[in-house]
């Protein structure tokens, strides 16, 4: 049965750095074991042994994309089990008219009931101190505050975790942000307005269109400016510019199940 499936996740606590002051209060930051684009989950489904040939699970993939796009773009509301997601409009309307360059269609994600439930069978497994490892611990967006991973472009976006001041003569070394079709687009340094250990601010180009982003600091920063590190490191994090999907939770480092969303369609 679906309900006895366990599932764990690993966290490793990392010093809380909006209480500077306080030494002992701590955040668990979640062990990233890598990321499921398209083909690792088609791989993953078919070693679960289905007997289904990967080109029949490949079509069958791609058809509930498809479908999924068609319910969605003509107004119906989609409940998949692992979320609710439903349309809405940005901006306003000016003559009675849909103007493109000021409105936008979004689509909100709300956690659905085959998740929440994945949720309660999770255990937590704390598993030391992060140390002197690089984390992004909590983001946030200067233009509206948001602590959800959602960003505006041509406003700045700030980071805090640890080990994030960007430094160093090698030629990853900077930050950049990569759209869902492949696109990178580096952040210059004129867009970099706090550069510090445990704080990380700039501004989010303005020519970026709405959308999925991966996020990526790289760095020489070890132990402090002075002492580089001989080969950069890297940390990652998805970001949305425009509106986040809903129901996700309060960004990294946030505590508690995040402000799970009630799904309307239970």
């Amino acid at each position: 049965m679906a309900n006895e499936i366990k599932y764990q996740i690993n966290g490793q606590l990392a010093d809380n750095t909006v209480t500077v002051d306080n030494k002992e209060d701590m955040i668990l930051v979640p062990v990233s074991i890598g990321n499921a684009d398209e083909n690792r989950i088609i791989a993953e489904l078919k070693a679960e042994d289905s007997g289904l040939r990967e080109e029949t699970i490949r079509h069958v993939f791609d058809l509930q994309k498809r479908v999924i796009k068609r319910l969605l773009m003509t107004g119906v509301s989609v409940n998949t089990g692992l979320y609710y997601a439903s349309v809405s409009f940005r901006g306003i309307i000016e003559n009675s008219t849909w103007n493109p360059a000021k409105n936008s269609i979004v689509v909100n994600f709300n956690v659905g009931a085959d998740l929440r439930e994945a949720i309660k069978q999770t255990t937590v497994g704390i598993i030391g101190e992060k140390g002197s490892a690089m984390y992004i611990g909590g983001v946030q967006d200067a233009s509206t505050r948001a602590l959800d991973a959602s960003a505006t472009a041509g406003r700045a976006f700030t980071l805090t975790g640890g080990k994030l001041k960007v430094v160093g003569t090698d030629p990853a070394v900077g930050i950049t942000l990569t759209s869902s079709k492949g696109t990178e687009t580096k952040v210059t340094e004129d867009l970099w307005v706090t550069n510090d250990p445990s704080k990380l601010t700039f501004i989010i180009p303005a020519d970026l269109a709405d959308g999925t982003y991966e996020l990526k600091v790289t760095t020489q920063f070890g132990s402090n400016s002075k002492t580089l590190l001989k080969a950069p490191r890297s940390v990652t994090k998805t970001i949305y510019i425009g509106t986040a999907p809903s129901g996700g939770g309060s960004g990294s480092g946030s505590s508690g199940e995040g402000g799970l969303d009630e799904n309307p369609l239970g």
